[in-house]
């Protein structure tokens, strides 16, 4: 018999036994100091049967990000998302709550706001109708209304509600907790709370939404949106011109976050604080109130693990809603956020079509070269290569993700910044 085309079943444990091995390399690249640092092996990034197994201990235990509170403005909103295989509706109900509810419905499991029939994944409704039979749903999830149930006995409709996920609002964000035993969000990010205070983040509107289909690991994405090494080559003509990626510096480990600083350079430093001195307004949106000078000629780049990423400014902030699905696939929107009086500047509409040119021209280059890294990554000849002192928050990233292999979480370093203008003296 010809064995052409013969499908080869994996003898039993033999799963266990590669994940096991992807695990176990992973566990000694995180181990390695910063100075001998290595990338993860490929199949932390190719697998599908890793993947599975890290979104169960990674992703899943944490707090995952799924909306901004000015997508729901009004009683009624809603939003569908879906996260690690869970359709999912974000809901403002009558009494202004917001929820994260499942969108299967109870009685013949129908996502009900399916794809494909022409319903509208955000908008607002007094209630969800499922397609299939009409059960329809408040935006509490408890049900209203199911046809033709009279003759069913035992049967009560507060015993069918749509069900909920564990869910929290941080900061104007709303975050799931898809296995519900994580720590408070508000415990987890209480440093990083105090950092973000000045924006107002629960205050601001998302203004510009981009899309991006992404076939690439969600490592990948988040990796390559905390190092500053890779201006110097995808950024070279956008980023790198004003902030040179060599002097970005990450401040010390933290068990729940990064935060890489990414200062302009001394001249442009210089223009915008002589600006600012003769009262004049800096490009972009209206400048958020109360900022330091500090805080307006640098960018602050975190992302909060596992994998809410978000980037401040002088007058905005950037958050990105990624959704990992698959080993080499991810949804991402680009959002960004403004304080709700700079809707009303004289020049916002002319602003807004710039500032959304000039985020999808950079969005792309780090698109472009997510898409290369994950194409090399499934390469026969793949390696697991150096990193730079430049790619310390890659280095963070990896002992997180071992810690939370191993149940724990990294501790926090009592040390100087390894580089930057508070590292030690050599």
């Amino acid at each position: 018999m010809s064995t052409a085309n013969v499908i080869e079943i994996a003898p039993a444990g033999s799963i266990a036994k590669k994940i096991e091995a992807i695990a176990g390399k992973i566990q000694e690249a995180a181990a390695r100091p910063l100075g001998q640092a290595v990338t993860f092996p490929p199949g932390a990034y190719t697998d599908e049967d890793y993947f599975a197994f890290e979104a169960r201990r990674v992703l899943e235990t944490g707090w995952m990000c799924v909306a901004h509170v000015s997508e729901l403005k009004e009683p009624g909103s809603y939003l569908a998302v879906d996260l690690l295989g869970e359709p999912l509706v974000v809901t403002r109900d009558a009494d202004d709550a917001i929820r994260v509810l499942s969108r299967v419905c109870p009685h013949r499991s129908m996502d009900i706001i399916p794809e494909g029939f022409e319903f509208a994944r955000t908008g607002t409704a007094k209630r969800l109708t499922c397609p299939y039979h009409m059960w329809a749903f408040d935006l509490d999830g408890k049900l209203k209304g199911c046809p033709h149930m009279q003759r069913v006995e035992d049967f009560n409709k507060d015993d069918w509600q749509l069900a909920s996920f564990r869910s929290e609002v941080w900061k104007g964000f709303v975050f799931v907790n898809v296995d519900g035993n994580a720590a408070p969000v508000a415990e987890q990010y209480a440093d990083l709370a105090q950092m973000l205070a000045p924006w107002k983040t629960e205050d601001m509107d998302v203004v510009i939404t981009l899309d991006w289909e992404c076939d690439f690991n969600w490592k990948v994405m988040i990796e390559n949106w905390m190092e500053s090494y890779h201006h110097i080559g995808a950024h070279s003509e956008t980023l790198n011109k004003t902030m040179p990626g060599q002097n970005t510096w990450t401040e010390p480990e933290h068990p729940h976050f990064i935060r890489a600083h990414l200062p302009f350079r001394e001249r442009i430093k210089e223009e915008m604080a002589e600006t600012l001195s003769r009262g004049e307004a800096l490009p972009g949106f209206r400048a958020i109130e109360g900022l330091s000078l500090e805080e307006q000629v640098e960018w602050g780049l975190y992302v909060a693990y596992p994998c809410f990423m978000i980037l401040t400014t002088h007058d905005r902030v950037l958050w990105y809603r990624l959704l990992p699905e698959a080993a080499g696939r991810c949804r991402l929107q680009t959002m960004t956020l403004v304080p709700k009086d700079a809707l009303a500047a004289p020049d916002y509409a002319e602003t807004l079509e710039a500032e959304t040119k000039m985020l999808s021209d950079f969005h792309l280059e780090d698109m472009l070269v997510n898409v290369g890294v994950q194409r090399g990554l499934s390469s026969r000849k793949v390696v697991q290569g150096r990193l730079s002192h430049l790619e310390e928050p890659v280095w963070l990233i990896q002992r997180y993700v071992a810690a939370r292999l191993a149940g724990t979480y990294p501790q926090r370093a009592e040390r100087a910044p390894y580089s930057g203008p508070l590292a030690a003296a050599e």
